[in-house]
């Protein structure tokens, strides 16, 4: 087959250029794969290129780049096919428009992969009939906005098939009434770390992540406190930095030294890879408000660390067998999350027995298993055709008339709101 995904950004860092990377250079090794990033702002991609797979850009915003394309005209004027729901639609344009819809028409491929709400909508309303359309959920269709999931509901209806990274989420979307749109869960893959497994008698927690109120680093704090008080020698380390509009690094450490546990709790920043550092400890910890898969928790897992997990939505519980490879306790209480870490703390049989069903259930995550699944899926749409939906039909024009008008009625509605509450 021939693949090509749709990426926003291929040359930055995430978790989904990490999993797109890391599914096409497995399907690669048997199929014609392309990834095309919409954005270009470096020259070499940030995560390396995937062997095998071609990596092109539509928009240039490179300065010294000779095809640079910030002073298009059409750069800064907004963008009508990308939907305003998504959180990036001040970064796209008239110009990502006319640049995703030219390359969605042209593009030669079996199946085309978008992979974020907005993209996906650019792949319903543009892309030529013939391949197979697929819209990736790297996030949870709760967690958008409610405009973007009325824009979900109404457009994805022309796409053969979404994907979601847990079975909750694709029950969500199943919910929509998306006739005749297939929707099936397929976790993240996380390759096999290049590292040996973690040692069980380390005396080490570990934990990843950014540096922001969701992830509640200042429970997991608490919670070591209690459950080191009287188990010396046992550290905690937190890994990641914050972002331009939280960054808890200043508030942890006050509490940090507040609790008396600056020789035993350390934030390390921002580490890659993180593989060494997951292997240094015996034990991972996870005190998340909410998450959209958990690839922090796979990772831990495959360097043979056990995982004392917040049981959020909605990744968590569907990676980790509560009492088995890990602990599921629940969100925001401080004195679960010690029993459980406590428990493996004190309990070097334990431990080690729980790291080793991590390694084992973790396998489960790898690329080759997970890339097979979506190929499954895939060569099925293939073999069936694309012929339900037609792009150039009154069908599809009618559709897209109908996503118009109701984009235009709640743009009006959001104005008169504003208006509103400016006079009251």
């Amino acid at each position: 087959m021939r693949i090509s995904f749709l990426l926003h950004n291929g040359y930055h860092y995430g978790g989904t250029i990490r999993t797109t990377f890391t599914l096409a250079e497995e399907l690669a090794e048997r199929h014609e794969v392309e990834i095309v990033s919409v954005f270009r702002h470096r020259d070499q991609p940030l995560l390396g290129l995937p062997a095998g797979v071609t990596l092109r850009h539509l928009v240039d915003l490179r300065k010294d780049s000779p095809g640079y394309d910030g002073d298009h005209t059409d750069f800064h004027r907004p963008a009508r096919v990308f939907p305003r729901g998504d959180g990036r639609w001040k970064q796209y344009s008239a110009l990502t428009d006319a640049r995703i819809g030219e390359h969605l028409r042209g593009v030669e491929a079996d199946v085309l992969v978008a992979t974020r709400p907005g993209l996906n909508v650019h792949l319903a309303r543009q892309a030529r009939r013939g391949p197979v359309l697929v819209g990736q959920e790297h996030l949870i269709l709760t967690g958008h906005s409610y405009r973007l999931r009325r824009d979900i509901a109404h457009e994805y209806a022309l796409l053969d098939a979404v994907t979601t990274v847990t079975e909750a989420d694709a029950r969500a979307y199943r919910k929509l009434g998306l006739r005749d749109v297939r929707i099936e869960a397929v976790p993240n893959s996380v390759p096999a770390p290049s590292v040996p497994p973690a040692d069980p008698a380390a005396r080490t927690v570990v934990a990843a992540g950014r540096l922001t109120r969701v992830k509640r680093y200042d429970v997991l704090i608490d919670a070591f406190a209690e459950a080191a008080a009287d188990l010396p020698g046992w550290t905690l380390r937190i890994y990641g930095s914050g972002d331009a509009v939280q960054d808890l690094k200043g508030p942890l450490t006050r509490q940090i030294a507040a609790r008396g546990l600056g020789e035993r709790v350390f934030l390390m920043g921002s580490v890659t890879p993180m593989e060494p550092e997951w292997a240094k400890g015996s034990i991972a910890a996870v005190t998340s408000q909410r998450e959209s898969f958990g690839m922090t928790i796979v990772e831990a897992m495959r360097c043979g660390l056990p995982v004392v997990s917040t049981d959020c939505p909605n990744g968590p519980r569907e990676i980790i067998e509560d009492g088995v490879d890990g602990r599921l306790v629940p969100v925001d209480d401080v004195a679960a999350v010690a029993r459980a870490l406590r428990a493996y703390m004190a309990d070097d049989e334990l431990r080690a027995k729980a790291g080793r069903a991590a390694l084992a259930a973790s396998e489960r995550f790898d690329p080759a298993r997970i890339a097979a699944r979506h190929e499954a899926l895939w060569t099925e749409l293939v073999h069936r055709g694309a012929s339900r939906r037609v792009h150039g039909s009154g069908r599809a024009a009618a559709h897209r008339a109908l996503g118009d008008a109701l984009d235009g009625v709640y743009t009006l509605k959001a104005r008169a709101g504003r208006l509103v509450r400016r006079f009251r």
